[in-house]
């Protein structure tokens, strides 16, 4: 496979998918701004998923109810496929989104990556955390956030 060289400099993106408009948009913004580039569009089926909600809004990990996550990924899977574009490439693993992006970024050797960032309240995010936030934190490669369109 040929790689060509967008036109600032990325080669290969990831595009975290979660199917959120917010995410959706950021995959538009990705293909239309880096045109030469490969995308890999990388969905994480989050199995906490199954876990229950705290008093403070978190979640208490739990066992994966393995029926349930498996319903889950084959979902995803078909949802994932959907998005995908010729010369698109699609990943789906199962686990922590955050881990996940960072983890298959770095294993396909990728020069940025792409995901969405949620408007939210100052107390949801205090509880909630922001996946982006810790993206960007975490990684060793750059990061564009593309806040919803």
């Amino acid at each position: 496979m040929t790689e060509f060289l967008s036109s600032d400099g990325f080669r290969k993106i990831v595009v975290g998918v979660d199917f959120s408009a917010t995410s959706l948009h950021a995959l538009e913004v990705a293909r239309t701004r880096f045109p030469g580039a490969t995308l890999r569009l990388l969905h994480v089926t989050d199995a906490r998923m199954s876990a229950t909600p705290d008093l403070l809004g978190g979640v208490t990990p739990a066992t994966p109810d393995p029926s349930l996550l498996h319903t889950l990924e084959t979902a995803d899977a078909t949802r994932l496929r959907q998005l995908g574009r010729e010369g698109e490439e699609l990943e789906q693993i199962v686990g922590d989104p955050v881990t996940g992006i960072l983890d298959a970024a770095e294993r396909w050797g990728a020069d940025l990556i792409v995901v969405g960032t949620h408007a939210r309240g100052a107390i949801e995010h205090f509880f909630l955390g922001s996946s982006a936030e810790k993206i960007v934190a975490r990684s060793r490669v750059p990061v564009l956030t593309v806040r919803g369109g």
